[in-house]
């Protein structure tokens, strides 16, 4: 089966010639659950945004869903890339003039030239599934973070995706609101969804991740599954770091 997105030495450079990403490769499976952690600056963020075309390349081969992305940065291939994968940030990225309903179904509705009836249908069950379904007709003001943060996953998958990219999500949330958020990302999970998710979450990694990648200094440095966390000297390493259990 061709992976989902496969990479192949991923170089990207930022100023005075320092990598952010150095000769990186590596696959996501359909279906697939990818956890990339690592220190501050490791280049995790900056890998995950080459999958949509946020980022450009220097060098190397991408293929998401069988597109090509190469360091020459065709803005057409970058469109029908968007067009099938959906991205959550650290921020939320809401309108704060339009509705809840309303930031959902724009794009469905602009870009993909949805009726207005089908595109707030969708929306409506999709916020039900993430348990929000009350929130439809507030402003993102009057909403927590982490329910703000459920909305920005909603109208990522309003657009139907076939992957999902994840920014680290929780890392802009109060504590309390953590869990919310990645409740609703293992139910994504659950569901099939081929995911690539950037987190210090170290719970949700054990219990989610097929796989556990690890970068350091622009390099993948290990690949681990979930049962070999324990034996891996950097998922020690984050432990001593404070990442969250």
């Amino acid at each position: 089966m061709t992976p989902a997105i496969q990479a192949t030495g991923l170089v990207k450079s930022f100023g005075h010639g320092q990598r952010a990403l150095d000769e990186v490769s590596l696959h996501v499976k359909s279906g697939e659950v990818l956890v990339v952690m690592g220190p501050s600056g490791s280049g995790k963020s900056t890998l995950i945004r080459t999958f949509n075309g946020l980022e450009s390349l220097d060098k190397g081969h991408l293929e998401v869903l069988g597109i090509p992305l190469d360091a020459d940065n065709d803005e057409r291939q970058i469109r029908r890339i968007r067009k099938r994968v959906g991205m959550v940030f650290q921020q939320f990225n809401l309108f704060p003039h339009l509705s809840i309903l309303d930031n959902i179904t724009l794009a469905p509705i602009r870009v993909q030239r949805r009726p207005r009836k089908e595109a707030e249908n969708r929306a409506l069950q999709l916020l039900t599934q993430m348990g929000i379904a009350e929130q439809a007709y507030k402003y993102p003001a009057q909403l927590s973070g982490g329910q703000q943060q459920r909305v920005a996953i909603t109208r990522a998958l309003a657009l139907n995706p076939e992957v999902m990219l994840f920014d680290e999500p929780t890392s802009a949330l109060d504590p309390e609101r953590v869990k919310e958020v990645l409740d609703a990302m293992r139910s994504l999970a659950k569901d099939g969804m081929t995911m690539v998710v950037v987190t210090h979450e170290m719970g949700f990694a054990r219990e989610v991740a097929d796989r556990v990648l690890f970068m350091d200094e622009g390099r993948v440095v290990e690949i681990s599954k979930p049962d070999e966390l324990d034996k891996s000297v950097r998922w020690q390493k984050m432990a001593s770091w404070g990442g969250q259990h």
